[in-house]
């Protein structure tokens, strides 16, 4: 428990830091692979192909390696002076984006032919048909595989922790460099990270809940 006790404000701001950049990650993750997939069901072949791109991309690239071109690629070309937090939420949630994608694609695909072509019969717009009548359909079937998608990204924010990012990898690596035992200081940061999964866990099955009452 001394580890833990002696060195709290730091276990603190680490905690808050791997719940802040999963969150970040989470909402990026979330609107990007809704407008993605939107785009990978396209009537529209340049939007199709560039949504084919992205996920081929994304999905095939080592989420290492997307660290590495957001921390020293992106700011000596695009955006110079952008702290580390925001190029780390931007690599997680831009991977994630991808798997997110395909999660709601294969939700998409579940909702009959017929309503979207109900919907265009009435004089609806593919976005329209897309946002009014298909997702809100898909969206019972794409609630469980978010939940892990999600829980996987929460884990993989550990890697932000070696870019100069305050979260929980961080404060292990810290204790480390101070003599700590290895173990004890593993044993808190699993803690850390089964809380946040556990809550995400949480979120997602009231949310499966819900649309089952709804449904």
């Amino acid at each position: 428990m001394n580890v833990l006790f002696d060195n709290y404000p730091e276990f603190r701001d680490g905690f808050i830091g791997t719940v802040s950049i999963t969150a970040v990650s989470l909402v990026i993750a979330l609107v990007l692979g809704v407008i993605i997939a939107g785009f990978r069901v396209s009537p529209v072949p340049p939007l199709r192909y560039f949504g084919t791109a992205w996920v081929t991309l994304l999905r095939n690239t080592p989420l290492t390696l997307l660290f590495l071109v957001s921390f020293f690629v992106v700011p000596e070309i695009f955006f110079p002076g952008m702290s580390p937090f925001v190029l780390g939420s931007l690599a997680l949630g831009f991977y994630t984006s991808s798997f997110v994608c395909e999660a709601v694609r294969s939700g998409i695909s579940t909702v009959p032919l017929g309503q979207a072509e109900a919907a265009r019969s009435i004089g609806m717009t593919f976005s329209q048909t897309l946002r009014i009548v298909v997702l809100p359909q898909a969206t019972r079937t794409v609630i469980p595989p978010l939940s892990s998608i999600f829980i996987a990204l929460t884990k993989n924010s550990a890697i932000a922790g070696a870019f100069s990012v305050t979260e929980l990898f961080g404060w292990q690596k810290l204790m480390s460099d101070r003599g700590y035992a290895i173990t004890p200081v593993f044993i808190w940061v699993a803690l850390g990270y089964l809380v946040v999964t556990f809550a995400i866990s949480g979120l997602f099955w009231l949310i499966e809940r819900r649309m089952e009452v709804a449904r």
